[in-house]
């Protein structure tokens, strides 16, 4: 259920030996490092999907508690939270972003700062669920997001990017490229599960 090290260095996708997994090795990515509490599998893979597509918001606090405790015994760097941003159609069909939520519940939990104004998704692209493969998933998010708003407030900040799942990293990933162009510190991504 918990994901545990050896770990990629990058991703956070377990490995069974190394520093880095294939994937992280053939592509540079624009995050510092992606890492995620829990196995996308069984009772986490129903919690998330009642969260995300059953309108079960009261799981909020209890997906954000699984990051403090992570968070608690970690040394990512972090001085403010960023969820990761919906397109305002996809936002106005579901009715709320599951990771503002989390990110909000987060920001209480651990006394950081979250910024929910400041990364916009420009492009209604395609679900990441309806990609097939890695390759489609990294081009159905190039360019999908961007900065605007109070992008001052995000210069030398060290930024943690907030995420119900991780499978590819291509989202935060895309998110992180967005937030280099405005001179932020770091930007690390933190998930509550993670696809194996």
């Amino acid at each position: 259920m918990y994901i545990t090290a050896p770990l990629c260095s990058r991703c956070g996708r377990p490995l069974s030996s190394g520093s880095f997994c294939a994937d992280c090795v053939r592509r540079v990515p624009q995050i510092d490092g992606i890492r995620s509490c829990l196995q996308f599998d069984g009772v986490v893979r129903q919690m998330v999907h009642s969260f995300k597509y059953r309108n079960v918001r009261a799981l909020a606090p209890l997906l954000a508690q699984f990051l403090a405790e992570f968070l608690s015994v970690s040394e990512l760097p972090a001085d403010a939270l960023i969820p990761v941003p919906l397109h305002q159609h996809r936002l106005r069909e579901r009715g709320y972003n599951q990771s503002q939520l989390i990110a909000r519940e987060l920001g209480a939990l651990v006394d950081m700062p979250v910024f929910e104004d400041v990364l916009v998704r420009v492009d209604d692209t395609p679900t990441q669920v309806k990609t097939l493969n890695v390759k489609m998933r990294w081009e159905n998010v190039a360019g999908a997001f961007a900065c605007s708003g109070r992008c001052g407030d995000l210069e030398n900040r060290r930024i943690l990017l907030i995420d119900d799942v991780c499978t590819t990293g291509a989202t935060l990933d895309a998110c992180a490229s967005a937030l280099r162009k405005v001179g932020v510190a770091s930007v690390w991504g933190l998930t509550v599960a993670r696809e194996l």
